[in-house]
């Protein structure tokens, strides 16, 4: 019995000393070359978008709403008259000047009061 107790130990470790064994190249599954690598590699840097700064509704001085989404660099803000309406997009060249849309939209201020022209409406001030 104990001439076979070395047996039974050795063969289990034998069997998992097999199973771990790994190759020495790496395997190639797809040897196609990437036809847009250099289109790719040779690209101008992507921009991204803006981060959200804030987003407030405002009641203006003829005691509607207005929704107002701000995003970082005071160079964009989304502009919605409805909750649920899709935004219209006003941008500036520059941080601090208006930040204006096609159709006459025009919004200058802040997170706290802005002053808005819409193309139904003259401009009027909006507030927390």
């Amino acid at each position: 019995m104990k001439s076979l107790l070395p047996v039974f130990v050795a063969a289990p470790l034998l069997a998992l000393a097999a199973c771990n064994s790994k190759p020495s190249q790496p395997e190639v599954v797809d040897t196609n070359p990437d036809p847009m690598a250099n289109i790719l590699a040779n690209r101008a840097p992507v921009e991204l978008p803006p981060a959200i700064k804030a987003e407030k509704s405002l009641r203006c001085k003829d005691n509607s709403l207005v929704f107002v989404t701000f995003f970082e660099g005071d160079k964009q803000a989304n502009v919605r008259l409805k909750q649920g309406d899709a935004p219209v997009i006003l941008k500036a060249p520059a941080a601090g000047e208006p930040l204006t849309a096609e159709g006459g939209w025009k919004m200058t201020g802040d997170e706290k009061a802005v002053t808005l022209t819409t193309p139904k409406k003259p401009a009027q001030v909006c507030h927390i």
